[in-house]
């Protein structure tokens, strides 16, 4: 068996077994690297001579029997907004461009004490603000199953990394549909999880209360397995949660009789591209004939989740960015005229566009006069969204829509239309308002190739309902190929 048809839970398995080396499973991965990613462009910055060196050490210590997990030895990118240490960490902008951080996330702890080995960093939106990774200062990436197209965002390397077979799975961060999105455009499977689950210490923050970080990988086997290492109370975040059902793997059961899912009606309507319609529709179908039971129902309130979302997403991001003056790291200009000039030019030549926008209008919603009429508004607005998902739950186990409202766009055409872009998100961001959790399965292609994804939702903490759906369904699916 070729090594990057493995998944990483298989990948794994071989290692262990001796059938395949951690060493020639990281050349296997660089190899892939040299051949594909001049096309697809999916990470920032690459290590190969750290890479190879930490495949040796990790090599030695599974065969001491030291390393025993599930992914020792498993090849691993990282979405380039989670600190690694002696690794630069860039957020895709030329503020952060020779940013190398003293500590590591606590989700990139958790990994390479379970023996994952990494290769490097990976493309994204800048400061994870875009929806196509096209706003990265060091170039967009491309689709790996058509690279006219985009591969999503914020999340997109991640994503195009995993899909052209560049790393057995990734680490994302959900904002506001960032990890689901691109899994969605790139044919992968993508996880949010409740917000609270995963630490977000050392995640460079966009939006504090919506984002989250999650894995993009090959199946939901890989899905499970990943989000059971990096979930976990961690003391340095103060929105961490403790939990005690992480246990993902155990939901890893074919068996959705009697499950009820719910069909927002609101989330099939207008403005659904009729192929992604009938994928997600058929996929709903499949999930009946094992057992489901399928209903449809009005959710409301989706017209208000895009405002909302993107009132409370700016002003977090005003408020986070602001550290970024040229003064305690990251770039400075190179010649100012006291510091009022030093700090308006270093953010003018740091900042891309779409990060000076949600700036700006972060500031102008949360300044004097204008918070009550706009930021406070949303945030009434972000609470009566989860009062209804609360009693769409109190009916259904799973809520089932599209991920997006189309397939992967054309490079270029989402950036000289922000408006839609931003419109892209409206069937993701209801999932990070709420703090629930969503997952993204693939589940058909157009007819021009592109992959799409059908979008599980499940309330907080119920992350082991959605992958027993999710692997359901993906079994279902294998079984009639």
């Amino acid at each position: 068996m070729d090594i990057l048809s493995y998944s990483a839970v298989e990948l794994a398995a071989a290692i262990q077994s001796g059938t395949v080396t951690a060493v020639e499973a990281m050349e296997a991965v660089l190899s892939q690297i040299d051949r594909v990613e001049k096309d697809v462009h999916a990470y920032v910055t690459i290590d190969k001579t750290a890479a190879m060196k930490a495949a040796t050490v990790t090599h030695e210590k599974i065969k001491t029997g030291e390393l025993t997990g599930p992914l020792a030895g498993v090849p691993m990118a990282l979405k380039d907004n989670l600190c690694t240490s002696g690794l630069r960490t860039t957020c895709a902008s030329k503020m952060l461009e020779n940013f190398i951080p003293t500590f590591s996330a606590q989700a990139v702890l958790a990994l390479e004490k379970a023996g994952a080995v990494l290769i490097g960093k990976t493309n994204m939106d800048e400061f994870a603000m875009g929806s196509t990774t096209e706003t990265s200062v060091y170039g967009e990436t491309r689709n790996p199953h058509n690279t006219a197209h985009v591969p999503g965002g914020s999340s997109g390397g991640s994503a195009a990394a995993v899909a052209a077979q560049e790393c057995f799975f990734a680490l994302g961060s959900d904002t506001g549909g960032s990890i689901r999105q691109p899994a969605s455009f790139c044919g992968v499977v993508g996880l949010k999880p409740t917000y609270g689950t995963v630490s977000r210490y050392g995640l460079i923050a966009y939006g504090s209360s919506l984002d989250q970080i999650g894995p993009l990988t090959k199946n939901v086997t890989d899905c499970a397995t990943v989000l059971e290492l990096i979930a976990s109370y961690d003391a340095k975040d103060s929105t961490s949660i403790q939990r005690k059902d992480t246990t993902f793997t155990s939901a890893l059961i074919e068996d959705v009789k009697g499950l009820k899912i719910g069909m927002p009606r609101d989330y099939f309507g207008e403005g659904l591209d009729k192929e992604v319609k009938e994928s997600v529709l058929a996929a709903a179908k499949v999930l009946e004939k094992k057992g489901a039971i399928l209903e449809e129902f009005d959710l409301s309130l989706v017209d208000y989740a895009i405002p909302a979302y993107y009132t409370i997403a700016a002003a977090e991001a005003s408020s986070n960015l602001e550290r970024f003056d040229g003064i305690k790291y990251g770039y400075r200009t190179a010649e100012f005229e006291g510091l009022h000039n030093m700090y308006k030019k270093t953010r003018s030549e740091g900042f891309g566009p779409e990060v000076k926008r949600r700036i700006m209008l972060g500031s102008f919603v949360l300044s004097s006069g204008y918070y009550d009429a706009y930021y406070l508004k949303a945030l009434k607005v972000k609470a009566m969204i989860k009062k209804a998902f609360d009693a769409a739950f109190a009916r259904y186990d799973v809520i089932l829509s599209p991920v997006a409202p189309s397939t992967a766009p054309r490079l270029g055409e989402s950036l000289s239309d922000p408006l839609k872009m931003y419109l892209g998100d409206i069937y993701t961001i209801s999932v990070n308002l709420a703090g629930i959790c969503g997952i993204s399965v693939p589940c058909g292609r157009d007819t021009k190739g592109l992959p799409i994804g059908m979008q599980l939702i499940a309330d907080s903490f119920q992350e082991k309902k959605l992958l027993r759906a999710a692997y359901t369904y993906e079994h279902a699916q294998k079984g009639a190929e």
